[in-house]
């Protein structure tokens, strides 16, 4: 009976500790949830931009942009935060500061290949193609996607698909 007693007791205690680590958990690091919720906001901007619901996207993306900014805050070295910030503020019509956000992330990780790309799109929709050939150039060997993204909106720029 003693053991079935220490028994139940060490299940109650390490049913209860594992209860206690999932509830810290979900709070988490606060620059990772708010990126996480960053992105989510990034797709469902991205869902009502294809069926062009423009309007509300611009307003998910600058939500999103808000969380990615808190994120920064605590983590100014990650180039990843740098790239969606960029990425939300071009989304938005912000095309300054999403340059200036691509290139801070690009000091930290100029092989950044989500950063290259977004800022090759950023040029082509600012209409310096130059500037977005060399952004492909960096892109050349990587064999990613981002490479091939960014070729056929330089290829295709008399049609919006960025």
């Amino acid at each position: 009976m003693k053991k079935i007693i220490i028994l139940f007791l060490t299940l109650l205690i390490s049913t209860n500790a594992f209860a206690a680590g999932s509830d810290s958990s979900s709070s988490g690091s606060s620059e990772q949830s708010m990126y996480d919720e960053g992105i989510k906001l990034v797709e469902r901007a991205g869902k009502l931009e294809k069926k062009d619901k423009l309007e509300k996207a611009k307003k998910l993306y600058s939500q999103a942009f808000k969380k990615f900014d808190k994120a920064y805050l605590k983590d100014k070295k990650n180039p990843d935060i740098l790239n969606y910030l960029g990425y939300t503020s071009r989304k938005s019509g912000n095309f300054s500061a999403a340059e200036d956000y691509y290139l801070k992330g690009l000091s930290i990780n100029p092989k950044h290949n989500g950063i290259n790309e977004y800022l090759g799109e950023l040029y082509v929709q600012t209409n310096r193609i130059d500037k977005a050939n060399e952004r492909l150039e960096i892109l050349k060997n990587c064999n990613c996607d981002e490479y091939k993204e960014l070729e056929l909106i330089i290829k295709t720029r008399g049609t919006k698909i960025y």
